[in-house]
């Protein structure tokens, strides 16, 4: 997708335009213009030459994105302003003061007077006329076609009555006005529309200008763009990293709540990979740059949220398609009310005021402004919060999804697994440990590195052809024996577990965990047990995606019972294990015939249901925010994010349809008033009102999208308390202490350990001691 930035679009009909004429391009899959941004994105396989032709065949100006120049537009419009008020005063007392019995010049001087003044500030707004003359004889009028036409029909009926009657009431005062009331409406539409880029510009600005490099064991502070991959530079307390790198020497804790928007501080120490923009709250590093300019995290979240920014979300259609016609019928009701008016013996005066305030109270702009507004300010909110969309089709689709599909292991689960139990049957405890050490050390799988980490010291044996059966387990050979590890169902196949095993692996299942099992040929060896903790806010994302009105579904490689058991915990009835990559993918399809589907996975091991998912969520990804097969990237771990990921998408879509309604029901009732439907009861709209209107419309738009950066979510506050506790002996005594306790409405998880004798308590309120102590010793146990 390439950008371009594009000059001297002033309303939705110009982006209208602007978006057909590249369409219409041989070799053009995707054109989508921005009306907020002045950008366009393009797709195909055609040159950037021709397109930029093509924009300027249309009668508007295109180059390819760049560093962007000094913007002094705003500038000279601010100019435009004071220099039109300052004539526009004088000209508005010579009009209107005998109406206040003020002293005022009499005709014709105070005619000519108006004349001249009124002729002043035409030409310092000629820019209406240019660009409203260009519009015509390109076959694209567009909003300063509207504004010219009304404000020269005004002038020129005016000078005609000045030199045949100049004792008639006079319209320049309705002249300058439209000019300069329009001009203000733009300063306001222009400061909003600045505050909606406020996202990318703070992003922009977390990253440090300087750095200090390490040469010749010399410090020398360079600017940050000459960094290069490999230099050595060093951070101190205080200072913020200023690319993507790697810790070589020294340690420290980082605050990259910039980055994840994870508030607690992350400790980093030799090896560690660091990213640009994230703060070193205390310590010293010393580290190798690996990724600079554009490829750091920051710039590729700044990517992202441009990029957002500049797609189209699916809503924006109608908008579309309403403002591409929108001018030659506000021009068309323009002439026919005239006509009419003229028709039924009204004065030339009066008829012509009613085209004029046609002309000039329609605003396209407002329909042009309606989606991008939100789509802007609602993907810097999103990047605030570590939710990163990719496409604005990603922002209206979170909100309307019928199922949350959640991975378990890295999602619901933290995703850190470690061995809680080790049973062995056919060999001693070291033996059975080395063994599946052996198996497991050559495997990626998280399981089987929790296994390797749990034994730092045992040495393994040499093993020959290492197999890995992908969601099953794997195999080896020790010597001349094939040895196997793996889930119930792929050790079954080859060993046949006693009643008395199956009873000690279901236990560990409906406690939550995992188990490894291994065999040696058809002899059963014995389970290794891993567990992997809820995350605190899982039960509450669980629940406030019920509320929502969201069916949360379990989707999980582990077996059925641990599936289950975590489920249980969180509060999800749907649970489907035992799942390989590709099944998961079955199931998205299967759950997208009833409504949209959301994914919420890795990223990786899950990127195909990712993929086929109408919203794919990778969660936890950190700084790798450019994963292929996410539409939404969040980079903490939290799950509630992913809550505020789908609340975030309804507000922003209510806040679109609140400005498409706005903006259709203003130019709908507006246009017939200013056309004279009830001037029969002495109702109707002046130029000037008109004018007036059109200028606070678009701010209007505008200012609503902005109250999106008032949209926040609570999260749960938790606590742990850690209780010392008597009498278990083992994984089915830590089952009751777990089962007891949880009973208890304000306890989100509790943990077991019977070795080190402690239970850990996750809470989401204050309770009593006395009724935790109460609830253990109901259990039978007793607190010490």
């Amino acid at each position: 997708m390439r950008e371009f930035d594009i000059t001297g679009m002033s309303c939705a009909a110009c982006s209208a335009r602007v978006e057909s004429a590249v369409s219409k391009l041989d070799g053009v899959t995707v054109c989508s213009v921005n009306l907020l941004t002045n950008s366009m994105s393009v797709d195909g396989n055609v040159s950037d030459e021709t397109v930029i032709l093509a924009v300027q065949n249309a009668g508007y100006g295109a180059q390819v994105k760049g560093a962007p120049l000094p913007d002094k537009a705003t500038d000279k419009m601010k100019l435009r302003l004071i220099l039109s008020v300052s004539f526009l005063l004088p000209l508005m007392y010579l009009s209107m003061g005998h109406m206040f019995s003020l002293p005022t010049l009499k005709n014709p001087l105070n005619a000519i007077l108006q004349f001249s003044l009124s002729l002043i500030i035409l030409i310092i707004n000629n820019r209406f006329f240019i660009n409203g003359v260009k519009g015509v004889i390109k076959g694209a009028p567009n909003m300063d076609t509207l504004v010219s036409l009304g404000s020269g029909a005004s002038f020129i009926y005016s000078t005609a009555l000045l030199f045949l009657s100049p004792d008639t009431h006079l319209y320049f005062d309705s002249a300058a006005m439209i000019l300069t009331l329009i001009t203000v409406g733009k300063m306001l539409e222009s400061y909003s529309k600045g505050k909606t880029t406020n996202a990318i510009k703070s992003l922009m600005d977390l990253s440090p200008k300087t750095a200090t490099i390490l040469k010749d064991d010399k410090e020398t502070i360079i600017p940050v763009k000459d960094l290069k991959v490999g230099d050595i530079f060093i951070v101190r307390a205080g200072q913020s990293v200023p690319v993507d790198a790697v810790v070589i020497e020294g340690e420290g804790a980082l605050n990259e709540s910039n980055l994840t928007g994870e508030s607690a501080l992350v400790d980093k120490g030799v090896g560690d990979k660091i990213y640009c923009a994230t703060t070193l709250s205390s310590g010293f590093l010393k580290c190798e740059a690996t990724r600079v300019g554009e490829d750091t995290s920051l710039s590729q979240i700044i990517k992202l949220v441009s990029s957002a920014s500049s797609t189209k979300a699916p809503v924006s259609k109608i908008a579309d398609k309403v403002s591409a016609v929108f001018v030659p019928v506000v021009m068309s009701i323009a002439l026919v009310s005239l006509l009419i008016w003229l028709f039924l013996d009204k004065p030339l005066g009066f008829a012509l005021s009613r085209a004029v305030s046609v002309l000039v109270i329609s605003c396209p702009c407002a329909l042009g402004l309606a989606t991008p507004v939100a789509i802007m300010v609602s993907s810097g909110v999103g990047a605030k919060k570590g939710v990163l969309f990719k496409t604005a089709t990603a922002i209206e689709n979170a909100g309307k999804v019928k199922t949350v599909l959640l991975d378990k292991t890295g999602t619901i689960t933290k995703g850190k697994m470690k061995v809680c139990d080790i049973v062995p049957y056919a060999l001693e405890k070291d033996e059975f440990v080395r063994i599946a050490l052996s198996l497991e050390i050559k495997s990626e799988h998280p399981l089987a590195k929790a296994v390797v980490k749990s034994a730092p010291d045992v040495v393994p044996y040499e093993t020959q052809s290492f197999k890995t059966f992908s969601g099953s387990g794997v195999s080896a050979k020790i010597g001349e024996d094939t040895y196997y590890g793996g889930n119930f169902k792929f050790i079954s196949e080859f060993a046949s577990v006693s009643d008395e095993q199956k009873r000690d692996i279901d236990a560990l299942s409906d406690m939550g965990k995992t188990v490894l099992l291994f065999c040696k040929e058809n002899v059963f060896l014995g389970i290794i047990a891993v567990e992997d903790e809820i995350k605190p806010d899982s039960i509450n994302a669980v629940n406030e995606f019920k509320a929502l009105g969201v069916t949360p579904v379990m989707l999980t490689g582990d077996n059925e019972k641990t599936a289950l058991a975590v489920a249980k915990k969180v509060g999800i009835t749907e649970v489907c294990a035992q799942l390989l990559p590709q099944d998961k993918q079955e199931y998205v399809k299967k759950y997208k015939s009833g409504g949209l589907v959301l994914m919420v996975g890795d990223g990786v091991n899950d990127a195909p249901a990712l993929v086929s998912a109408d919203v794919g969520v990778a969660i936890g990804a950190g700084a790798d925010v450019a994963l292929d097969s996410a539409d939404v990237v969040i980079t903490s771990s939290h799950l509630s994010d992913v809550v505020f990921c789908v609340k975030l998408s309804r507000h922003a879509f209510k806040k679109i349809k609140q400005n498409l309604f706005w903006a259709f029901l203003y130019n709908a009732l507006g246009i017939p008033l200013a056309a004279g439907v009830l001037a029969p009861f002495n109702i109707y709209l002046t130029p000037m009102i008109c004018a007036a209107a059109m200028s606070l419309s678009s701010f209007c738009v505008v200012s609503n999208a902005l109250l999106i950066n008032l949209f926040s979510q609570k999260k749960e506050k938790t606590m742990e308390k850690v209780l010392k506790v008597e009498g278990m002996m083992c994984p089915h005594c830590e089952a009751h202490v777990k089962k007891a306790l949880e009973q208890i409405p304000e306890v989100i998880s509790a943990v077991a350990d019977h070795k080190e004798k402690k239970v850990t308590v996750t809470l989401n309120a204050t309770v009593e001691e006395s009724v935790l102590k109460a609830a253990i010793e109901k259990a039978g146990y007793t607190v010490i």
